[in-house]
């Protein structure tokens, strides 16, 4: 496998059990995640993002392509599981700095929206999500004042693809076409929506579905952070003990079908060995663009009741 390769995992895999009552959240030693991220076989800089952290007292790091984020030891309870990815777009240097900045950015302002939630009593969720596409905008302007700082840099855009988990529920916030993905049972479902020019002219009839990944708008975001337009979607799903979840950039999805996803995915061991999988997969059939993905689930303790 060629250099350019960053990677980590959260805790030791745990033997599975049957799953525990699905209103108890997994301890910590009970999710199994994995993040991984290549430059592919082509690109010569890697432009994309991951960071896995979970939000206790404060804010503790996993795992990250990231260097110097501030993370501290674990301590008290944990409020919540975000992990997020980020392809960024533009020139030499532009971006990898937008996929860096837009993480920083989201990552510091959603501890502050996670301990807001928390001290609230009622714990309204609609206010919670507009306090999630706070953090998209948050992240946007800042990118906006980095291009006016630095023009040499140019127009510089990302994706960006959140995942936070308080549980019993998932919620997720996305800008662009980074995808996540649930796998319960058999299905497979792709929870997010591809904010393209593609996607939209098959919304809006003009192109079929079959046709749109093989058009130049496939590749034109509609939706970005530090672009011309951003709008970012929350959505709010249930969680349980048997799900598996997967973020991933389009570098991923360009070369691995859903029928292929699904299948890797079913037959995981561990969220390492999934993601090393699906990798090697992708840079077998090409690997055109920067790859990034990310695989979790929770998994029951030996013994658990």
């Amino acid at each position: 496998m060629r250099s350019g390769r960053c990677e980590g995992r959260l805790d030791k895999l745990s033997e599975i059990t049957l799953p525990l009552d699905p209103s108890s959240a997994p301890a910590d030693d009970e999710i199994d995640v994995y993040g991984v991220t290549h430059v592919g076989m082509r690109r010569k800089e890697n432009q994309d993002q991951f960071l896995v952290c979970s939000l206790h007292e404060q804010m503790e790091v996993h795992l990250t392509s990231l260097t110097g984020l501030p993370s501290a030891p674990r301590s008290g309870d944990r409020l919540a599981v975000v992990a997020m990815v980020a392809d960024g777009v533009g020139g030499v240097g532009g971006g990898p700095q937008a996929s860096r900045l837009a993480v920083e950015a989201t990552t510091l302002y959603l501890s502050q929206c996670v301990d807001a939630y928390y001290a609230s009593e009622d714990r309204d969720r609609d206010e919670f999500a507009t306090e999630l596409t706070g953090a998209a905008f948050r992240a946007h302007d800042h990118l906006l004042e980095a291009q006016k700082a630095d023009p040499s840099l140019g127009v510089f855009a990302t994706t960006l693809t959140i995942f936070i988990g308080v549980w019993p529920k998932v919620y997720l916030v996305q800008v662009g076409d980074s995808r996540y993905y649930t796998l319960a049972g058999e299905e497979l479902r792709q929870v997010s929506r591809d904010q393209t020019v593609a996607q939209e002219l098959v919304d809006s009839g003009a192109l079929e579905p079959e046709q749109a990944a093989g058009t130049r708008w496939a590749r034109l975001l509609s939706s970005s952070i530090g672009g011309t337009e951003s709008h970012p979607v929350v959505t709010v799903i249930d969680n349980d003990w048997n799900m598996v979840h997967l973020l991933c950039s389009d570098g991923l999805t360009k070369h691995l079908s859903d029928d292929h996803i699904r299948e890797r995915l079913m037959a995981m061991t561990s969220a390492r060995q999934v993601c090393e999988d699906l990798l090697q997969d992708a840079l077998d059939a090409g690997g055109r663009d920067n790859i990034t993905l990310i695989v979790g689930r929770a998994v029951p303790k030996v013994g658990a009741p």
